[in-house]
């Protein structure tokens, strides 16, 4: 008699993870389906029963870079490489949104999701990638708010346009931008399921790193070993590079760059084992 495949009757078999390598990242592209109704959902969720909607995505960052020119323009004087304030301000400002936004999102997904995790089975890791995707689209809507002022300038003629060729490194800031969010994301997710002291530390944490990364200052416009210990921030690159990009104004850094990525690949990689690792067994401890 011929025994038959037990797996024939299935479509999918769920098998259990057996080492901390196994991760199956090839699961992700089967539920790219499931990454789109999550990115609608991150929508859906956030604008729900509010008078504004998604007017609030041009509405945060307009008020933030009006505070900001202010503050650090008008009273404390503060330089910004020759660039208008306004822009000065808006670029960074977007630009770190974007990071402290997935930063902070991927944080919570365990804790967030904990019921639709223990009810049935699919990728983790999906959850934190639809929050990415779904903060790309919401700063691709504040770069096209970035661009409108920076046209604005442009003719009236308050900006001059200098290209260079770091314009085709923007595609590859946006995307390390990504990666260290949700590396960073995916594991203080993974820690907090058990240590929930880490989601308050988070909470100021990340408003105390914008300080320590050159959002409202040029990092031009610091010295000696203060600069060193900015310049270990792989944020600080990405952001004065993106400025040089746009204005060609600034101090570029390929080296920086070249670090960034590295430092961000490697928190990636540490961050999907981590995670991997934790999903196994996360419902006892959330």
């Amino acid at each position: 008699m011929v025994e038959k495949n037990i797996n024939s009757n299935w479509t999918e078999v769920i098998s259990p993870k057996k080492g901390i390598f196994d991760v199956r990242l090839h699961e992700i592209w089967k539920y790219r389906d499931l990454i789109a109704l999550f990115v609608r959902r991150d929508f859906v969720s956030i604008y729900k029963q509010t008078i504004l909607g998604p007017l609030w995505i041009f509405i945060q960052p307009l008020f933030t870079t009006i505070t900001f020119v202010f503050i650090f323009s008008r009273i404390a004087k503060l330089s910004t490489d020759g660039i208008p304030p306004v822009l000065f301000y808006l670029s960074g400002i977007t630009m770190w949104t974007y990071f402290a936004d997935s930063f902070s999102k991927t944080s919570n997904i365990f804790v967030n999701n904990a019921n639709i995790f223990g009810k049935v089975y699919f990728p983790r890791l999906t959850t934190p990638i639809s929050i990415i995707i779904s903060n790309l689209i919401k700063f691709g809507i504040q770069i096209a708010l970035f661009i409108s002022i920076y046209i604005y300038y442009v003719i009236t003629g308050k900006v001059e346009v200098l290209v260079n060729y770091y314009i085709f490194l923007l595609p590859i800031l946006i995307i390390l931008m990504a990666i260290l969010g949700l590396g960073l994301g995916i594991i203080f997710s993974s820690l907090t399921t058990k240590y929930r002291d880490l989601g308050f530390l988070l909470a100021f944490g990340i408003q105390l790193l914008m300080y320590a990364t050159p959002v409202i200052y040029p990092l031009s416009s610091i010295e000696g070993k203060f600069r060193k210990y900015l310049e270990l921030n792989p944020l600080s690159s990405i952001i004065e590079n993106f400025r040089y990009a746009i204005f060609s104004q600034g101090q570029p850094d390929l080296g920086g760059l070249v670090y960034c990525a590295v430092f961000s690949v490697v928190v990636l990689f540490l961050g999907i084992i981590i995670f991997n690792q934790v999903e196994k067994s996360f419902m006892d401890t959330v």
